[in-house]
């Protein structure tokens, strides 16, 4: 068992003293050393990093609207196109059933520079 100086046994009958004076009723504030010299904190690198992030965000947001609104222009086209190659197939069945016709088979032979047939020669044979 160790002995310190100063150290006394302790009672187990009588309740024990605190040698600490109380807390105060109104607690201790702390004062950041900043403050105690009067400086002030910089808040120029939050404030520039908040502008950037705002940026890079409105940017982002830029690129999805052009993105948006050209898919849009797509979608315009491709249907304008679809529209126009339906015209043209209207117009080439309707060629083709007009085409397909005895009369205008006829016109065409003709136009090609060929003639009629003459009817057939039926030689003499017994």
């Amino acid at each position: 068992m160790a002995v310190y100086s100063g150290a006394r046994p302790r009672s187990a009958f009588v309740p024990q003293r605190s040698r600490v004076a109380e807390a105060p009723t109104l607690p201790r504030r702390r004062v950041r050393g900043a403050v105690r010299a009067r400086r002030r904190s910089n808040r120029l690198p939050l404030l520039l990093g908040a502008i950037v992030v705002a940026f890079v965000l409105a940017f982002f947001s830029l690129a999805q609207t052009v993105r948006v609104s050209a898919t849009g222009y797509d979608l315009e086209r491709l249907a304008a196109q679809r529209d126009a190659l339906l015209v043209q197939k209207q117009e080439l069945l309707t060629d083709l059933n007009r085409l397909s016709q005895e009369p205008a088979v006829r016109k065409l032979a003709i136009d090609a520079g060929l003639t009629q047939l003459r009817p057939p020669t039926v030689v003499g044979g017994h």
